[in-house]
This record gives C-alpha cells, sequence and structure tokens, in this order.
C-alpha cells in the first residue's frame, strides 16, 4: 500500500487541542476513581490519601499515559516502515516475540531483574520485528489486506510458540499476565521503566522527517539522501523498545497502535512531524479512557484493560475497512 504524503496542518492542530484537554480531564478522572478512600480521615484504616496518590494512583496513570502514547508512536514508524496502515507491533509479532523474550529468561535465568528481563524482550522483539517485515516484503504491494492478515498468523505463530513453552515449564498463569494486559499492578517503583518508552518517543519526534521520507519507499528516499536501511534499523529499535517495555510492565494491549495513527492519518495527513504528538496524546486518550471503562464497568472490580480495547479497536478497526472500501 503506497502511502502518499499528506499535510492538512489546520486539522492537526484543532485535534491536537481537543486531545489535550480530554486527556486533562481524563487524568483528573482516573485519578480520583478506585476503591481505596482518598481522605485523610485519622480513624480510617485505609491508607492515607496522599500515601495512595502518590504510590498508586498517580503512577497508575502516569503509566497508562506513557504506555498509551508509546503504542500510538510506535504504530505509527512500524506502519511507515512497512508503508501500511493496517498493521501495528501488538497484532504483528512484536508483542508476541517481547512475551517469547521474557518467559524464555525467565525459564533460563529465575532470579534475573526487572531490568534484565526488558532487555532479553527488546532483543528477541527486534529479531521477531524483523523477520515479520522481512517476510512481509514479499507480499504483492498491491494487497494491502494481506500484510494484516499475515501479521496475525505471525504473531499467532509465535503466541503458540510461547503457549507450549509456558505449559512445559507450567508457567501458563504466568504467561497470562503478559497476555491480558492491564494496569491494577501498577506501584510506584513497578512503573518506571516505561519512561524509556517515553526516550522513544522523542527520538521518533527528533527523527521525524528522515521517517517520512522513509515511507515515501526504497527509491524515492534513497533518491532524496536517506540512509534507508539505517533509518529502517533505527525504526525497529523504536518499535521494538517500546513494545518490551509495554509487555513487561503492563502485557499485550492490542489495537492502540492501528486505530490511532491510522484516524488521524485520514485526518491530518501523513507527515510524521506534524502528527506525532497527535499521535501519541491520542494513543494515551484512548487507553485512558478504556482503563476508566475497565475500572467502572463492574466496580468495584476491574475488568483486563486489554479486553476494551479488543472490543472498542476491532469494531474502530473495522469501520477504517469499510470507510476506504466504500471510499474506493
Amino acid at each position: 500500500m503506497n502511502m502518499v504524503v499528506q499535510v492538512r496542518p489546520t486539522a492537526g492542530r484543532w485535534m491536537l487541542a481537543l486531545a489535550v484537554a480530554l486527556l486533562f480531564g481524563l487524568s483528573i478522572a482516573s485519578i480520583l476513581i478506585g476503591v481505596g478512600n482518598l481522605s485523610n480521615d485519622a480513624g480510617s484504616h485505609a491508607q492515607s490519601g496522599v500515601s495512595l496518590l502518590f504510590a498508586s494512583r498517580i503512577p497508575r496513570t502516569l503509566a497508562i499515559i506513557l504506555t498509551g502514547a508509546g503504542l500510538a508512536v510506535a504504530g505509527l514508524v512500524m506502519q511507515t516502515i512497512s508503508r501500511n496502515r493496517f498493521v501495528e507491533p501488538m497484532t504483528a509479532g512484536t508483542g508476541q516475540s517481547a512475551a517469547l523474550g521474557l518467559i524464555l529468561v525467565t525459564i533460563l535465568f529465575p532470579g534475573a531483574s526487572l531490568a534484565s528481563k526488558s532487555l532479553a524482550a527488546c532483543l528477541v522483539a527486534v529479531v521477531g520485528t524483523w523477520l515479520f517485515l522481512r517476510l512481509a516484503r514479499r507480499l504483492p504491494p498491491t494487497e494491502p489486506y494481506l500484510v494484516p492478515l499475515f501479521g496475525l498468523i505471525f504473531g499467532g505463530i509465535i503466541d503458540a510458540i510461547v503457549t507450549g513453552i509456558a505449559w512445559q515449564a507450567d508457567l501458563l498463569q504466568f504467561q497470562e499476565i503478559w497476555r491480558n494486559g492491564e494496569f491494577s499492578g501498577v506501584l510506584q517503583g513497578r512503573y518506571e521503566l516505561l519512561w524509556l518508552a517515553a526516550a522513544m518517543v522523542a527520538a521518533a519526534f527528533w527523527a521525524a522527517d528522515r521517517l517520512t521520507l522513509l515511507s515515501l519507499g526504497r527509491d524515492a528516499s534513497v533518491g532524496l539522501g536517506l540512509n534507508y536501511e539505517a533509518m529502517v534499523r533505527f525504526g525497529l529499535v523504536i518499535v521494538s523498545v517500546i513494545s518490551a517495555l509495554t509487555v513487561v510492565t503492563v502485557g499485550i494491549l492490542p489495537f492502540v497502535g492501528l486505530v490511532v495513527p491510522a484516524l488521524i492519518a485520514r485526518l491530518a495527513g501523513d507527515n510524521v512531524r506534524s502528527t506525532l504528538v497527535t499521535v501519541g496524546v491520542g494513543g494515551a486518550l484512548l487507553v485512558l479512557a478504556a482503563d476508566i471503562i475497565a475500572r467502572t464497568i463492574r466496580f468495584p472490580y476491574e475488568v483486563p484493560v486489554a479486553t476494551v480495547l479488543g472490543i472498542v479497536g476491532a469494531i474502530v478497526f473495522l469501520a477504517i475497512l469499510v470507510a476506504r472500501h466504500v471510499r474506493d
């Protein structure tokens, strides 16, 4: 699927302003929602309000924002590399590859630190993403829908391998933690690695113009002076690190990296520099809204946020496909 760079700056500005306002409002709501009491009533046996805020509520909200923004930007970068608007890391093998690296290091080095597990997940995610892109290039460019279908199959194969290893090692329950992404376990001291995902988002913004050239294809970008292979490798690192850190910290969250960049590209164009910030804020907004729904739909119990994202993301994805078919 050829991607033609289009820029609609006016649409991008009003979308960004609206998304930031909504994100601020939902962030306040996220901090206030919960079973624990935020009051500092001395007679209460519950944790004090200030301690609860800084130990759980604020870290959870920050983790949601960092995860959503990171996954959306990772999806944008992956779509730019593959030149296809229907792929994203968590359904095309990157998230599953990160889970494979995580389970392997858990079996081989049970006492490994969280940072070591994240490094292993990142390395295997790089290999998995590289393999997917290499195989996807063999598909006919005139059939853009084959790439996401292949991605689902590719990710499913890796997930089956992970499940087989987990079954043999009696780690199926451990594996479910990664497969059903949710934020209930996020506490102060257990989400800080996600700030590295923010660094990857900053790196993507720094290279935004070169990523835009990358979307033009090998021949056009090389003709304009871009080191094509080096830029592809740079994009692979961004996608893999963000995906791996997300899997290690909160699990697999589907569709964020697919629907947010695709929707914003339809409204504001394909120029990476002019849309990247909006994509990041939109991703944070989507995950934050899904988490609030997951926390309130069966209050005081929680539904995994991945379940909500799976339903909402599938509906939006189908709507994008139908709209494209009608337009064509």
